[in-house]
C-alpha cells in the first residue's frame, strides 16, 4: 500500500490523513467503498453488540433514526469489514457495548487488521442508559477498563469522545493513552485548534480530529496544532473527499511532514520542539522545557542525537552550526536555504526529516 504521507497505526500503513467516521445506519462497506480513492480509513456502524445496547438501537430505530440491527452482528461486521478492505482503505468499527466481555468476544471472532473503535461519542438517552456513549466519559474507569481488555485481546483501539463532556479532555487523553489506546478519535463540536494543541502537549497518542472539518486551510490549521488525521460525517462527498485528498497530498508535495507544527514561539505544539534554536535566550522554549522537566542541556543533547547520521548534521554556517536547530520551511532564513542548497537536500526532504526529529523528541518526553 502507498504510504506517501508515512502514516502508520500499529504496523497498518494509512494511504491518506483523511478518513470517513461512522454514521449509524449510514457508513457500512458499500458506502466506504465508494469513497476509497480519497481516505486512508473508514469507520463503519456504529454497531451495538451485546443484549442492552441492541435493545436501545431497537428503541431508536422506533423513534425513527437509522441503525444497524443485523441478525448476525458478527458475520454481518466481517462481511462489511472485507468491502472495507478490498478498497484498500483500512477498516474501522465503530462499537457499542454495555460490557467489556462483548467487545473482548467480537475481537476473538474477527482477529486482527480492524480498529476497533469504542463509542463513547453518542449522545442518545437510550444509548447512554445502555452504559454506552457519553455514559462512558463520565464513568471513565468502565472505559479504562474496555481500552485496557482490547487491548489484552492484541487489537488495535479508536476511542470516539464527544469534546467538552469530560470534566477534564486532556486528563482523559493521557489516561486512555496510558491504558493503551492507540486512537483518540475526537468530535471537536465548537472547539478549536486550541483544544486539539492540549491534548498533544500532554500524549503522543494518534489524534483524529471530526466535525466541519471540510476544506484544505481548516485541515492545515487543525493538523498545525497536533491531528494526525481528519474524519468527515455528514460531508463525506466524493467532491469534498477528493478535493480535501488531492489538496494535502499537493501541499505534502511540495513541503512534506504535511501536519507539521508552528513554531513553538507562534503557538506551535510540543512536536514544533524539533524547530526550536538552541536553548540560550529567553523565549517559549525555556519555560516549555521546565514543564516537561528537560534541562537546556538534555535538549541539546537530544538534538544532537536525533540527526546523529543525517542531513540534519550538516550546516555549519547556520546560526548554531547545524540544521537540527533550524525553523521550519515556511520561515524565511538565508542561512538554512543556503546550507540546504549547498547539500542539495529540498525542502521537503528537510521537512520530513525535522518530522523524523521531532519524533525522536516526542518519545523522549513521553517515555
Amino acid at each position: 500500500m502507498d504510504n506517501f504521507f508515512d502514516i502508520c497505526i500499529g504496523d497498518i500503513p494509512v494511504k491518506s490523513p483523511v478518513a470517513v467516521a461512522s454514521m449509524a445506519g449510514i457508513t457500512d462497506g458499500s458506502y466506504i467503498s465508494d469513497l476509497a480513492d480519497y481516505i486512508g480509513i473508514g469507520f463503519i456502524g456504529g454497531y451495538a453488540i451485546d443484549e442492552k445496547t441492541i435493545h436501545a438501537a431497537k428503541d431508536l430505530i422506533r423513534q425513527g433514526r437509522d441503525e444497524f440491527l443485523p441478525g448476525n452482528v458478527t458475520e454481518e461486521i466481517r462481511k462489511q469489514v472485507a468491502l472495507v478492505q478490498k478498497s484498500g482503505v483500512v477498516p474501522g468499527v465503530n462499537i457499542r457495548a454495555s460490557e467489556a466481555g462483548s467487545l473482548v468476544t467480537l475481537a476473538r471472532e474477527l482477529g486482527n487488521g480492524i480498529i476497533y473503535e469504542i463509542d463513547a461519542h453518542c449522545r442518545q438517552k437510550f444509548m447512554i442508559d445502555a452504559g454506552c456513549g457519553e455514559y462512558l466519559l463520565l464513568h471513565q474507569e468502565k472505559l479504562v477498563s474496555y481500552v485496557q481488555a482490547l487491548k489484552i485481546a492484541g487489537v488495535l483501539v479508536s476511542v470516539k469522545i464527544r469534546a467538552g463532556v469530560a470534566s477534564d479532555d486532556p486528563e482523559l487523553a493521557r489516561l486512555l493513552w496510558r491504558a493503551g489506546a492507540d486512537i483518540l478519535h475526537i468530535d471537536l463540536m465548537e472547539f478549536t485548534h486550541e483544544y486539539i494543541r492540549k491534548i498533544r502537549n500532554v500524549t503522543p497518542i494518534f489524534i483524529i480530529a471530526n466535525n466541519s472539518i471540510n476544506t484544505f486551510e481548516k485541515a492545515k490549521e487543525i493538523f498545525a496544532h497536533g491531528a494526525d488525521m481528519v474524519s468527515l460525517a455528514r460531508q463525506s462527498d466524493p467532491v469534498t473527499l477528493k478535493t480535501l485528498n488531492e489538496t494535502i497530498t499537493q501541499y505534502t508535495r511540495e513541503h512534506g511532514w504535511y501536519n507539521a507544527p508552528k513554531q513553538l514561539c507562534r503557538g506551535g505544539d510540543i512536536r514544533s520542539l524539533a524547530f526550536c534554536c538552541m536553548p540560550v535566550k529567553p523565549c517559549p522554549l525555556l519555560p516549555t522545557l521546565d514543564k516537561y522537566q528537560i534541562s537546556p542541556q538534555e535538549f541539546v543533547s537530544v538534538k544532537q542525537e536525533g540527526v546523529r547520521g543525517t542531513p540534519l548534521e550538516q550546516g555549519a554556517n547556520t546560526c548554531f552550526g547545524s540544521l537540527a536547530y533550524c525553523c521550519k520551511d515556511t520561515t524565511p532564513c538565508m542561512f538554512r536555504d543556503s546550507t540546504l542548497k549547498q547539500e542539495g537536500i529540498r525542502r521537503s526532504v528537510y521537512m520530513n526529516l525535522k518530522r523524523d526529529l521531532s519524533r525522536k523528541i516526542m518519545q523522549h518526553i513521553f517515555s
